[in-house]
């Protein structure tokens, strides 16, 4: 099986070129550092050690920057080696300005390129976050003795009968790992099938906060306008929620005065079309990047630029979380928990299962099926003492990954 998996990527690798052209054209691909999907890297390699990370999107990467924070500190470890496979995600990385630590796209896990990715940065460790599970990198790693995480894992149900549907070749797959941290119960029943070697159970890393210094501060007049405002925030949106939103706010209106929707959607290069289809109900809207002197008339306000999410969700009492409405299983709610809004989503949260099912116990989140329930459900107060006690929980769970981590750290660098 792994040979058919290796002939179906030199495959793909054959055709990546096109692909990547294509990506370029519709703004999902880096046009300057696309080489670096094929091992042809834009960064140096410091002398020292080398601990790595990687993760696929921008959810992935914000649930490590409270790690990567504290290894920035760390004086032994001379370079920190950040992966992704996304636009999104490497922008939102870029706001942090961390001192020593670089991002690089992630490879085609082609046995090729793989393998010259590993020589070139030589990791003393790699830590994979979430679902990321490439045979390739997963063989050479193993092979080159480096320690492999899997930390925050998360298996869905579906993913997990994919799996099962090659049996043999996953469970290949999963027993180079070195030790896996499930982010829920259900992942760890799954990889104990899949036949991972070393299960812990740390929690959920997405609990974590990721702070950073005035990234959740408005201009002077941007803040100015929104306080004359009533506010709300559809947050990670995909397409046809935003109209869904923009319905709830037709409807929020005709008993709410000076009411603003701030609308985030999960892909901002869909911007423009998300603009166009608002205002055909009728609608005003602004746009983030037009940088508006006045919100007297906009009805919906389109964040059209990256990592700008968190400063809006601590303004906001209520958030509705994308990625619900359609089925895509749904966005990560904490953030905007954390600062005590009201979660509002749809019926497919699989995503986020777990998340979702303490949310409701602790009566902060509902879910909802139409615009005019979504429009009845937004409540304009904050709610800080389930804010807290999420923070809370998040600090347990930071402070118990980075332990277990400065134990693979330390017996690494005692090797050498």
């Amino acid at each position: 099986m792994l040979f058919l998996y290796h002939i179906i990527i030199f495959t793909v690798t054959i055709f990546s070129p096109i692909i990547i052209i294509y990506r370029i054209l519709k703004n999902k691909e880096d046009k300057k550092r696309y080489r670096e999907k094929f091992s042809i890297t834009s960064k140096k390699r410091v002398k020292g050690k080398l601990i790595w990370f990687h993760g696929a999107s921008v959810g992935e990467i914000l649930s490590i920057v409270p790690l990567i924070k504290n290894y920035e500190k760390n004086k032994s470890i001379a370079q920190i080696l950040v992966t992704s496979s996304t636009l999104s995600s490497s922008k939102v990385l870029q706001k942090f300005k961390f001192k020593k630590t670089v991002h690089q796209f992630y490879p085609i896990d082609n046995l090729f390129l793989t393998n010259k990715f590993l020589r070139f940065w030589k990791p003393c460790m790699a830590v994979f976050v979430e679902s990321e599970i490439w045979p390739c990198m997963y063989n050479n790693i193993r092979e080159k003795k480096i320690p492999l995480i899997l930390l925050n894992a998360r298996l869905t149900k579906k993913t997990f009968k994919r799996w099962m549907m090659l049996r043999s070749f996953a469970r290949s797959i999963f027993n180079k790992i070195t030790i896996t941290y499930p982010q829920n119960l259900e992942t760890a029943q799954y990889l104990k099938i899949l036949k991972a070697n070393k299960i812990s159970h740390l929690g959920n890393l997405k609990f974590a906060e990721n702070f950073e210094e005035n990234s959740d501060k408005f201009n002077i007049h941007l803040n100015k306008e929104l306080t004359k405002k009533k506010v709300w925030v559809a947050s990670s949106t995909h397409k046809s929620e935003e109209l869904f939103c923009a319905k709830a706010h037709t409807q929020l209106r005709k008993k709410v005065k000076n009411l603003i929707t701030i609308i985030i959607p999960r892909h901002v290069h869909r911007s423009k079309d998300i603009i166009s289809e608002i205002e055909n109900l009728g609608l005003k809207v602004s746009s983030h990047s037009s940088k508006p002197r006045s919100l007297k008339n906009t009805d919906i306000y389109i964040v059209d630029t990256f990592g700008e999410t968190k400063k809006f969700h601590k303004i906001s009492c209520s958030v509705f979380l994308g990625g619900s409405i359609i089925d895509r299983g749904g966005q990560n709610p904490l953030e905007a928990v954390r600062f005590g809004a009201k979660i509002l989503h749809g019926p497919n949260t699989d995503n986020f299962k777990d998340v979702y099912k303490l949310l409701k116990s602790l009566n902060i989140s509902k879910k909802i099926q139409s615009p005019k329930e979504l429009a009845s459900s937004i409540t304009f107060r904050k709610n800080n003492i389930i804010g807290n006690k999420i923070k809370n929980i998040g600090q347990k769970i930071l402070k118990k990954t980075i332990k277990e981590l400065d134990y693979f750290i330390i017996n690494e660098f005692k090797k050498t």
